[in-house]
């Protein structure tokens, strides 16, 4: 009997033995890659209405539509525009309203038709922080406000008060916060009245890090809009530099910059935390019938914004894509092109040399392109 019960104990542990070698081996885990959120972006620089552009939307107008049809002038470009997470414009004039007679430069105030236009090609967030934002006053001001907000888009530069001011305008796109911010260098030596409580957000040290530290509190990533240089200049000035590096100093992620009516370089800052920040010091005109060759040719900045996880969203994939505005001797024909796909017989007619009397050369354009945007920046076919 004892020895059955031996032999009965050492089955016992064998059948223990084998159950514990059956358990699976645990495995360190693999590491699970943070999420990844990307959200596309493409601004757009200078949109400002001239009478050929008026004649045009005028001409392009669709039965049972509205007054004005400004679309055709930006179908090329419209795809781009559309499809991004984030368009971006720089609209340069005023509109009041119907109470207000249509009137170019140097006072200018446009029909509210393009407003409605832009929103339905597709532009999310509309600048109007520019020198020309007093032309018709302030209360024409406070009617392209007033306009502009009751629009399905994100109006920078312009606030009914210190509290409007002081609300930081954001927009979250596929799980990023993004905040906006805007200044202007100036309004043309024009200033609010006195009893206004409106608000313009001139370039002022301290307002630039008091809304850059709100927006990082936040948001993910701060962009800031930015109206300054001098106008012709395809290199940036000292002042642009000293306040693009407060900018980067200060935390924000992207300058995007305007005013000069020409382009001027894209450059990586470093911030004094180490920080990298996308300065683009002037993205030119997009829509302009200016007079010169070099107020014809503008750029799209495009690139995604990235946020991996809990990391510090960034930037990836910027580009500068140039475009060009042509239009006739008759200032009519108003559109904007991809530079890549503009032609010499295109350029032959073009109404700054055929109206103008200047001079306008097909392979000029491509060296302003050239001489100004690193290659870092442009698209393949510009290398």
């Amino acid at each position: 009997m004892k020895k059955l019960t031996k032999y009965a104990l050492i089955l016992f542990v064998v059948i223990l033995l084998s159950a514990c070698g059956s358990e699976p081996v645990e495995k360190n885990p693999e590491p699970v890659a943070p999420a990844e959120k990307r959200v596309s972006f493409v601004g757009c620089g200078d949109n400002i209405i001239y009478v050929g552009n008026i004649r045009d939307a005028l001409a392009n107008a669709v039965e049972g539509g509205r007054q004005y049809n400004f679309k055709p002038t930006f179908a090329n470009v419209a795809e781009k525009v559309k499809n991004a997470d984030i368009s971006f414009i720089n609209q340069e004039t005023l509109m009041c309203g119907e109470e207000y007679e249509i009137s170019y430069y140097p006072m200018f105030n446009s029909p509210q038709d393009l407003g409605y236009d832009l929103v339905e090609l597709g532009f999310d967030v509309v600048n109007i922080a520019n020198n020309h934002m007093l032309d018709m006053g302030s209360k024409g001001l406070a009617e392209t406000i007033a306009f502009w907000k009751d629009r399905d888009c994100l109006m920078i530069g312009g606030y009914e008060n210190r509290e409007d001011f002081d609300t930081i305008r954001t927009l979250t796109k596929n799980g990023i916060k993004i905040a906006f911010l805007s200044f202007t260098y100036d309004t043309n030596g024009m200033r609010l009245p006195k009893p206004s409580e409106m608000v313009i957000p001139y370039i002022r040290d301290e307002e630039i890090k008091k809304q850059i530290a709100a927006a990082k509190e936040i948001s993910d990533f701060v962009m800031v809009s930015i109206h300054w240089g001098e106008e012709g200049q395809m290199q940036q000035n000292t002042e642009q530099e000293r306040v693009a590096q407060l900018i980067a100093d200060c935390g924000a992620d992207a300058i995007i910059g305007h005013h000069p009516h020409v382009i001027q370089p894209v450059e990586w800052l470093t911030g004094k935390g180490g920080n990298k920040t996308l300065c683009v010091y002037s993205l030119g005109n997009f829509a302009a019938e200016q007079a010169y060759q070099y107020n014809m040719v503008g750029g799209m900045i495009e690139f995604d914004i990235v946020k991996k996880g809990d990391e510090k969203a960034y930037i990836e994939n910027p580009i500068y894509n140039p475009t060009v505005l042509h239009y006739r001797r008759d200032l009519g024909g108003n559109q904007i092109y991809y530079l890549k796909d503009y032609t010499r017989e295109l350029a032959s007619v073009h109404a700054v040399s055929s109206f103008f009397g200047n001079t306008f050369n097909y392979d000029t354009l491509f060296e302003y392109v050239h001489k100004t945007i690193s290659p870092e920046f442009l698209p393949e076919e510009y290398k």
